[in-house]
């Protein structure tokens, strides 16, 4: 085997023994596409959300989570990558919040989360949360406190223009030190952003059961579809037998 072909890798080993790739035995093998290589040697990396596919040339894995995902090349422009990953970083810690608060007063017994909006509807409404009245609980009121307090954060936040301390502030936001180790604090970064990725597609979820079953909620879908699993299902959304 010639040093060339030692070093092209697969296609070195088709080279130099092609019955290896045309028996019946390697015939899956020979229809996956191998890596990529330059002419200088080097070998393109593929993505990992997609093996056999070349990773984008803007993703090179260094930020957390990055997978090679962009098929529609969004991330192209370096000013939009990093405000994609900070909006998505930041919509995963809501859907964070949203998913706990939404499982575990239905769980609880206190109503799902489609009845517990329900009294913004009525004029002159009281909130309650976990069966308890909330002070100032009239929608104006929180409406108002609601805006004036995410402008406030959000403008703070701004000001901050270094792009990973908008995301990760640390200080006050890290009360239990644990941006302190380097390494641990990557691998807590991978961690969120996986688990943020799983809570918006619960949330996502939520919204779509409860579209096609109003006035339910998660809980309640999920005993429903574990009753009757082969009917209650996707597929009656789908197709509805109704």
């Amino acid at each position: 085997m010639s040093a060339n072909s030692a070093m092209s890798g697969g296609g070195g080993l088709a080279i130099a023994f092609p019955s290896l790739l045309s028996s019946s035995r390697s015939k899956f093998a020979s229809s996956v596409p191998l890596p990529a290589v330059a002419s200088s040697g080097r070998v393109v990396m593929s993505a990992e959300w997609m093996p056999g596919q070349p990773r984008p040339a803007h993703l090179d894995g260094s930020a957390p989570g990055d997978f090679g995902f962009d098929p529609l090349g969004l991330g192209t422009v370096p000013e939009n990558l990093e405000r994609f990953k900070e909006s998505e970083l930041i919509h995963c810690r809501w859907a964070m919040l949203a998913v706990p608060g939404i499982l575990v007063p239905e769980a609880l017994g206190l109503g799902n989360w489609v009845q517990a909006q329900s009294w913004a509807a009525v004029p002159g409404g009281q909130a309650s949360y976990l069966g308890q009245p909330v002070p100032w609980g009239t929608l104006p009121t929180i409406l108002v406190i609601e805006f004036l307090s995410i402008a406030f954060v959000e403008h703070q936040r701004s000001m901050e223009k270094d792009p990973e301390k908008r995301k990760y502030p640390g200080g006050a936001f890290d009360p239990l030190g644990f941006s302190k180790d380097p390494k641990k604090l990557e691998e807590y970064k991978l961690k969120e952003i996986k688990n943020g990725r799983l809570a918006l597609l619960a949330f996502v979820g939520f919204c779509v059961q409860q579209s096609a079953y109003p006035g339910t909620g998660p809980l309640e879908n999920l005993a429903t579809h574990l009753a009757d699993p082969w009917h209650k299902n996707i597929g009656d959304v789908v197709i509805p037998f109704n």
